[in-house]
């Protein structure tokens, strides 16, 4: 849950994309309040950089971020129309190569040609079949100082809690969630992935796994999700890892949806 080809089918055919996923960054205030407030902080250390390869990047959510920090910005989605719609909405940036794959492929992708491998809420969906290949390949893709930040499900550390939670009365569900007495299944988080099972396939692809910060989303407490920081052995980020539970990023998107109107922080231009 959910499987690669409910992925497919769901991105591709049946979500309303007429929101280009701003809808995702409401809880947060809007988009560039979650750019400001969640993403850039963490890394800002690994940014500018020479090529980025963006994983599953939507309607460009972030894509319009990250061109502005490198030479060349690849994108990768397994989704055509999403593809389609990054191209025209960066039609006038002269450094994105586009691409669409089969959801775990990253064939088009130079060896040792990626400094920076960006991915956010879009492989929380993700089974860890499709994480495992995908840092397998990583692997191999990033250059010797390279980095990545990937955000994926840690709903597998709540295995017990997820099949109970499914056993819940929809009328009861909402409520169950908030007050932490079931997990929030709605975010649609891969049930079997966690941060214990990426640890290992970093380990079994040849990475290091740098950090790893588990966090809350939207709504109830449990860390069902993780954000994560790879780097290649032996670069200048190897070591081990650090493991960061933090159960009030929920708390910290309330205050900055509280804090910073939707003029506060700019959109770069297109």
């Amino acid at each position: 849950m959910p499987s690669l080809n409910e992925n497919a089918q769901t991105w591709s055919t049946q979500w309303d994309w007429s929101d280009a996923g701003e809808q995702w960054s409401r809880w947060w205030g809007d988009t560039p309040s979650m750019w400001h407030g969640v993403l850039l902080p963490r890394i800002h250390p690994m940014v500018p950089a020479g090529t980025i390869l963006e994983i599953a990047p939507g309607y460009g959510r972030w894509t319009q971020y990250l061109h502005g920090l490198c030479d060349e910005l690849i994108v990768v989605d397994m989704t055509e129309k999403c593809i389609a719609a990054c191209r025209e909405r960066f039609a006038a940036a002269d450094n994105i190569a586009y691409h669409v794959n089969d959801g775990r492929s990253l064939a088009m992708v130079d060896d040792r040609s990626v400094d920076f491998v960006f991915s956010f809420d879009s492989l929380v969906h993700a089974e860890p079949g499709v994480i495992g290949a995908y840092l397998h390949q990583l692997a191999d893709k990033l250059t010797p100082d390279g980095v990545g930040f990937l955000h994926h499900s840690n709903a597998g550390s709540f295995k017990p809690l997820a099949a109970l939670s499914r056993r819940v009365p929809d009328h009861l569900f909402n409520a169950f969630v908030r007050r932490g007495i079931a997990l929030n299944l709605t975010a649609w988080r891969d049930t079997l992935m966690s941060a214990a099972i990426f640890r290992e396939q970093c380990a079994q692809a040849g990475l290091a796994c740098v950090t790893q910060e588990l966090i809350s989303w939207e709504h109830g407490g449990y860390l069902i999700d993780c954000l994560s920081v790879i780097a290649a052995r032996g670069s200048r980020w190897d070591r081990e890892t650090r493991l960061v539970r933090n159960p009030m990023f929920v708390a910290e998107a309330r205050r900055m949806r509280r804090l910073y109107s939707a003029s506060s922080f700019s959109r770069p231009t297109p």
